[in-house]
C-alpha cells in the first residue's frame, strides 16, 4: 500500500490505499473518487501494515482506501465496520479527531 503523511500545523493528515487502486477512478454513481487526479494526495512510500498502524496512533485525520488499508484501521480499532462506505465493492474511511 502507499502511505504518505501530511504534516499541518493541526497535525498529521494520513492518505494510503492500495497500490493497485492508484490511477482509478472510483465511482457509483453518488460517490466519485479519482485517484488519479489525487495520486499524489495518496503517493508517498510503499509501507507495510506496520508502518501504517504505526501512523495512525498519531492523527487528526486519515483518508483510507481499499481492502488491505483498510483493514489496518479496522483491525487495529481506529475505526469500526459502521465507518466504513463503499464504492462499488472498494471500502473507504475517513476518519477525524476532535
Amino acid at each position: 500500500m502507499y502511505m504518505k503523511i501530511h504534516e499541518t500545523k493541526e497535525g498529521k493528515i494520513v492518505a494510503a490505499c492500495d497500490k493497485e487502486l492508484v490511477g482509478r477512478i472510483l465511482e457509483d454513481g453518488k460517490i466519485y473518487l479519482d485517484l488519479d487526479t489525487c495520486r499524489s494526495f495518496y503517493v508517498g512510500k510503499l509501507s507495510t501494515r506496520e508502518e501504517l498502524k504505526k501512523a495512525l496512533e498519531n492523527f487528526v485525520s486519515a483518508n483510507l482506501v481499499g481492502k488491505n488499508t483498510v483493514a489496518v484501521a479496522l483491525e487495529g480499532g481506529f475505526a469500526q465496520e459502521s465507518d466504513v462506505i463503499y464504492i462499488n465493492t472498494t471500502p473507504h474511511v475517513q476518519l477525524y479527531k476532535i
